[in-house]
């Protein structure tokens, strides 16, 4: 997107955009009003013409935001005085920089119809996201429709285990799904969600949503307390973090079906979610690296791969590789080129599907059950920045860095250290953090980094510390320690500055 110098008044470009678009728009601007429009839609519109269409309203966001943000037309002046482009925002250079007030349109919160949302920062402090009543139903209508799509429409009871209170995710979980089934929302809690299973008995389906882990932790203390989980009709939908297909693959053991959703606090939730076309692809791709090399490119890893809808979401990729969000649908608090700092990329429908058949595959044979979405697909490999995520919480390397000098052992003997999630054969998977130290590494100094980091992490992140609070059996941390230039340091040796990446 480029900038103009002289930029039309908003009440000419809604008049261009409606000629532009025509009757087609009236029917896409109000796509999430009607489950039945948005199949229609998306089986039979285009793939070029979503993309354009996306594009346009993502323009046309731009311009609103310029005209009515006061926060964002500064942002934008003093960014354009020396470039021709529209600038990337992130939580650094726009949401720290400006009041929260002066972020939103005409300058102001309003008195009523808001809801705000908590999330944390790199050193715990808490950063509030404040949205209106008609975006809040527009992102409930689409999480509604995507389980609608991979589930079905028969009768169900939702049990909400995401953790509850100001958190993004899970009050809006329970409220999205109210609009397919009964919900009960107990938060990650054993007990309440067992004997919820057992008053409500075997007859109904259930369908469970909360973090990967955490699902993977209720299926086996059920089935170690005896409860009869083989009995009961069950499907998960999970969320808040990646998951590997190896822990799919478990969760199946005791799920009939798993699918995963994409957001962030930063933006707000279903942005994107995975379809069983998707899944299909994704464990093509685990299966076969030429097909994982030809789709997703020279990347080891495997990404997680989901669908979205380019009308709520224009999405780019920048040249770190980092996917760029702009929220097109008119918003509180806009969000424009918004970089959260994912890893990924993007392609449309058709392109992906050229792809594919040139290896010989079809999407027809990997998803025969599903009327097929011509939606494109966004791809996410992790955050750029090294943050790990484990139940819901986000683990920063700045906040394993505060640990590290809390204690004034653990500082004068640390050289470098980083981090990763440890996933065990079983598909546990926990926070893993390693240590580059210049002593000869022993159990007693191994336990000791573990108090002290421990201890430290549940004092400074907000995330993590409701989250230890909800289970904390699966977040105490793996702790290795290395001498200087061992194990996962092995590769920088010769580096002048600490190590705070991630360990693959």
């Amino acid at each position: 997107m480029k900038k103009q110098n002289n930029l039309p008044s908003q009440t000419w470009i809604d008049h261009i955009h409606r000629l532009l678009l025509g009757p087609r728009d009236v029917l896409l601007s109000g796509i999430c009003r009607s489950y039945g429009t948005f199949l229609w839609c998306f089986k039979r519109f285009s793939p070029s013409y979503l993309e354009w269409a996306g594009k346009v309203r993502a323009r046309r966001a731009f311009l609103r935001a310029v005209a009515d943000v006061p926060a964002y037309a500064r942002f934008v002046a003093d960014w354009t005085k020396d470039n021709d482009t529209i600038p990337e925002t992130d939580k650094q250079t726009y949401i720290k920089a400006y009041p929260i007030e002066e972020r939103c349109v005409g300058g102001k919160i309003p008195s009523k119809g808001i809801a705000i949302d908590e999330s944390s920062g790199s050193t715990g402090t808490p950063f509030n996201w404040v949205r209106s009543t008609s975006e809040r139903k527009q992102s409930h209508l689409f999480v509604s429709y995507f389980a609608k799509y991979c589930f079905g429409r028969d009768r169900w009871i939702t049990i909400n285990a995401f953790s509850m209170g100001a958190w993004a995710t899970g009050v809006n979980m329970g409220i999205a799904l109210q609009r397919n089934s009964i919900v009960k929302n107990t938060g990650p809690d054993l007990a309440k969600i067992l004997n919820t299973l057992s008053y409500f008995g075997s007859e109904y389906r259930y369908l469970i949503v909360g973090y990967p882990p955490f699902l993977k932790h209720l299926m086996d203390a059920a089935k170690a307390q005896g409860f009869p989980w083989d009995d009961y009709k069950l499907d998960a939908l999970v969320g808040g973090e990646g998951m590997s297909e190896g822990l799919r693959d478990y969760l199946r053991k005791g799920f009939l079906r798993v699918y995963s959703g994409y957001g962030a606090s930063d933006l707000e939730i279903g942005i994107a979610g995975e379809t069983p076309l998707t899944v299909a692809i994704r464990r093509l791709a685990r299966d076969n690296p030429v097909i994982r090399q030809q789709l997703f490119g020279n990347d080891s890893r495997l990404p997680m791969l989901f669908q979205y809808n380019p009308l709520m979401h224009h999405i780019e990729v920048n040249e770190n590789r980092e996917v760029i969000f702009t929220i097109t649908r008119a918003i509180l608090s806009p969000r424009i080129r918004y970089n959260v700092h994912d890893e990924g990329g993007i392609a449309r429908f058709d392109e992906l599907a050229n792809k594919l058949t040139a290896a010989g595959y079809d999407f027809r044979s990997l998803e025969k059950d599903h009327p097929i979405l011509q939606l494109p697909f966004l791809w996410i490999y992790g955050r750029r920045d090294f943050t790990v995520s484990v139940m819901g919480a986000n683990i920063y390397p700045e906040d394993l860095e505060q640990c590290v000098y809390s204690d004034p052992k653990v500082a004068g003997m640390t050289l470098s250290f980083c981090q990763s999630l440890s996933e065990s054969e079983s598909a546990e998977v926990r926070p893993c953090f390693h240590f580059e130290i210049d002593c000869e590494p022993n159990d007693d100094l191994r336990n000791h980094f573990s108090a002290v980091i421990l201890k430290h992490l549940v004092e400074i992140n907000a995330d993590f510390r409701e989250a230890w609070h909800e289970y904390p059996e699966t977040l105490v941390p793996e702790i290795h320690l290395h001498r200087r230039g061992e194990g996962p340091f092995k590769v920088d040796a010769g580096r002048i500055k600490q190590t705070r990446k991630a360990h693959v």
